[in-house]
């Protein structure tokens, strides 16, 4: 067989055919017409296309001069690829499924297809077949209003591709794209033999049977080989290429898959064309033509959805997205962070750790089940680092009844809830640390009674102070009075020993020292400074929890949560990722502190349901008010993980309610949140080293106080060891102070609004506990 000068194979020329039907009169047109176009081409002109759009050949000339001679060649849209943390595959997206080939990755006999039926005489041709194009508009201008024949050469085809590909999903873009219209076949010819200038056929070749589209999301011929044949390009057969080669014309028409007989038709007049131009022989033609098509499909899996399957890993996913979406690292404007995700083509190496998302997910799906009344989202950070391990929740990803696709674990703006979920008594851990980074000591004792009177108090925040009218916090139980220092109240979260701290401490230090911990509402916003802060009144989502509760593990170090470790594209290069910024925001001694403090909740306190027996590990239980939410936030020094048990939409009481098969009458963050977390840490740790924690300095730890003491009835009574100013703090406020809004949004989470009017999370609770 002949051969281009670039070792492409050539058709064969048969022999000769049958003169034309047209007559004298229509040869004498055709060759007039074709005089006519090859000086028209010399002179810079597209004549052909003048007469038919009633344009002026003059007009045509100036238009045709005034385009640029270069076509920019553009990034052909790919999928991308997510892994975890090994390389492993989680999901790939795309906007176009697509896999770049080259010459030699795609059968000759399909790039013999493709040019005997498109573009027979490609080889022989400029970048205008003129025999071509004369032949099609005579035949459209007999046709009349019927059929219309193409005409256009493979170049003049693959330009007008680029143009559909740089058109995107824009529906008028695309339609103007392939709009038949005289400005663009004058772009397009102009375009065409610029191309054929710079690149030899096989390339020209190359490039389109990359770019062009075969239907059911394959674009470009190596994934059209997968989608129906489940083979590579380089691999197809005479039939197999022959069925692909006549999917360009009308992907939709001749599918393979939803048509298979106006496939298989439309086949066999490929295969019938390719014996004409002696691609093959007719025998050949005719063996082929009585196989079936033999589909072998398989589907393109596409989006975060199918890391679904994968322990659960869509949220994680999703969150990834989000992050190359709305990161300054990928781009400067959502605009160009947008189109790098379009384009795909990169290689987006994460933070999560399969064994770690499997134990999340085991326990999030085992101790709340899919269809309870409630939800639960299990979410691991590794302190020192900031890389999220895990991210489980028990609803899956989906649209479908008891499914989401809403992130319980994250904030609003990474796909998450409105506002995120009140805390607790979680929160309680920042107001103790920020106590001790003031000059507080362990053994600042306050004597209560089960409710305290704070009504009539003020509580200094960032800007000015900050008082509640109907304030009467109370305990969870009546029997809970007595006198307390940080170590007992922390161990049996007692509620008026905090407010009294809090009041104390002053709340700026509070929301300054949760600020560098990365503590803020779900919706993106600074806490709101109020009475009831230290008792978790505020909605945060759970990442910002156990990221600030893996400050305490590494020892004050807090390190922002990442997900994504290494992003490249397809050609090596690498690209900037975000960086997690650790900084230390807090004395380790304090840190140290904490963690022994925390030790004692899961020892001895609220938590002992949810404490590791086999490493050193810490945490704190936390129940909202009216028990809407349920918390266990804890750590060991190598793993961070908070769990949130609640209604998606803060509409759920979680008082004589079922969940996992077990009836509750009362839900405590120790008694559902708690075996959940300790379930996933046992999991995630396995075979893990055990390292201990750092005891603080001696003397820290103070002894516990005589719990049978006397309570004072006064509503801010000071302890002997209360600093004689009543508070302050060493960290420095916030240049602009939080402000506390008109009106606030309500506390629960969920992306619509709930069927009730909530209570604002700073109003006075009924009881918030551990």
């Amino acid at each position: 067989m002949a051969r281009t000068s670039s070792g492409s194979a050539r058709p064969k020329r048969g022999p000769s055919r049958p003169r034309s039907p047209l007559g004298f009169v229509g040869r004498f047109a055709a060759f007039v017409g074709a005089s006519i176009l090859a000086g028209a081409l010399v002179a810079g002109i597209a004549l052909p296309f003048v007469g038919g759009f009633g344009l002026t050949a003059k007009a045509a000339s100036e238009n045709f001069d005034d385009l640029p001679g270069d076509l920019a060649q553009p990034f052909l849209s790919q999928p991308s690829y997510i892994l975890d943390s090994e390389g492993n595959q989680l999901a790939m997206v795309y906007d176009r499924y697509r896999i770049l080939v080259n010459f030699d990755q795609i059968s000759p006999i399909m790039r013999q297809a493709i040019v005997a039926i498109e573009d027979s005489r490609f080889y022989e041709h400029g970048p205008i077949d003129l025999k071509g194009t004369l032949r099609a508009l005579m035949r459209n201008q007999q046709s009349g209003t019927g059929t219309k024949q193409g005409g256009s050469s493979l170049t003049q085809q693959y330009v007008k591709n680029i143009f559909v590909e740089e058109a995107g999903d824009d529906p008028a873009k695309v339609a103007k794209a392939q709009a038949q219209e005289i400005s663009r076949k004058i772009k397009e010819l102009k375009y065409a033999i610029g191309l054929e200038q710079q690149l030899s056929k096989d390339e020209i070749l190359t490039r389109y049977l990359n770019i062009t589209f075969f239907g059911r999301q394959a674009y470009g011929v190596e994934a059209a080989s997968q989608r129906y044949f489940s083979k590579h390009a380089k691999d197809l057969t005479l039939p197999e290429a022959a069925t692909l080669a006549g999917v360009v014309q009308a992907p939709s028409a001749f599918d393979p898959i939803g048509y298979p007989k106006a496939a298989r038709d439309r086949r066999n007049i490929v295969l019938q064309r390719m014996a004409e131009v002696n691609v093959i022989s007719q025998a050949e033609a005719d063996g082929a033509k009585a196989t079936e098509l033999n589909l072998k499909t398989q589907p393109l899996p596409n989006g975060c959805i199918t890391a679904d399957q994968i322990d659960g890993a869509a949220f994680f996913c999703d969150y990834v997205e989000r992050v190359v979406k709305n990161d300054t690292a990928f781009g400067k404007t959502k605009e160009e962070r947008n189109q790098l995700w379009r384009e795909g083509g990169l290689r987006i190496t994460t933070t999560l750790d399969r064994k770690a998302q499997k134990a999340a997910y085991s326990a999030a799906t085992k101790g709340v089940l899919q269809k309870d009344p409630v939800a639960d989202a299990v979410v691991m950070v590794e302190p020192g680092s900031g890389k999220i391990k895990a991210m489980a929740q028990s609803r899956p990803y989906g649209f479908g009844d008891y499914e989401t696709t809403l992130n319980y674990s994250v904030d609003h703006s990474m796909g998450g809830s409105t506002f995120g979920f009140q805390t607790g008594s979680t929160f309680k851990p920042i107001t103790a640390a920020a106590a001790l980074e003031s000059g507080m000591e362990v053994d600042q004792e306050y004597s209560t009674g089960y409710e305290i009177d704070m009504r009539k108090e003020k509580f200094r925040t960032c800007g000015d102070t900050a008082r509640d009218p109907n304030y009467k916090p109370v305990n969870e139980s009546r029997s809970e009075t007595g006198t307390w220092n940080m170590q007992t109240a922390l161990e049996k979260s007692i509620n008026t020993y905090f407010v009294l701290l809090s009041k104390d401490v002053g709340l700026c230090p509070i929301a300054t020292l949760a600020d560098q911990m990365g503590v803020h509402q779900g919706n993106g916003k600074p806490l709101v400074q109020v009475p009831s802060m230290t008792l978790g009144a505020n909605a945060i989502a759970p990442l910002n929890m156990a990221a600030a509760y893996a400050g305490f593990a590494a020892r004050g170090v807090y390190c922002s949560p990442v997900a994504v470790t290494e992003v490249a594209k397809l050609d090596g290069t690498k690209l900037p990722v975000p960086q997690a910024g650790c900084k230390q925001v807090m004395k380790q001694s304090t840190a140290d502190t904490i963690n022994t403090l925390l030790k004692g909740v899961v020892e001895d306190g609220t938590g002992t349901k949810a404490g590791l027996s086999d490493r050193d590990n810490a945490g704190k239980t936390g129940t909202t008010n009216e028990r809407k939410a349920a918390w266990f936030v804890g750590y060991t020094p190598n793993l961070s993980t908070a769990v949130w048990v609640g209604g998606a939409k803060d509409d759920v009481e979680m008082v004589n309610i079922r969940i996992a098969g077990k009836t509750y009458a009362k839900v405590y963050g120790g008694e559902v949140p708690g075996p959940i977390w300790k379930s996933a840490m046992t999991g995630a740790l396995k075979g893990m080293d055990d390292p201990d924690f750092v005891d603080p300095p001696a003397g820290t730890i103070p002894a516990k106080p005589d719990p049978n003491k006397k309570p004072d009835d006064k509503p801010n009574p000071r302890g002997e060891n209360r600093p004689p100013t009543g508070g302050g703090g060493n960290t420095k406020p916030p240049t602009t102070p939080p402000t506390t809004p008109s009106t606030p949004p309500p506390g629960g989470g969920g992306n619509t609004k709930p069927p009730h009017t909530p209570r604002p999370p700073w109003t006075t609770p009924p009881w918030i506990d551990g």
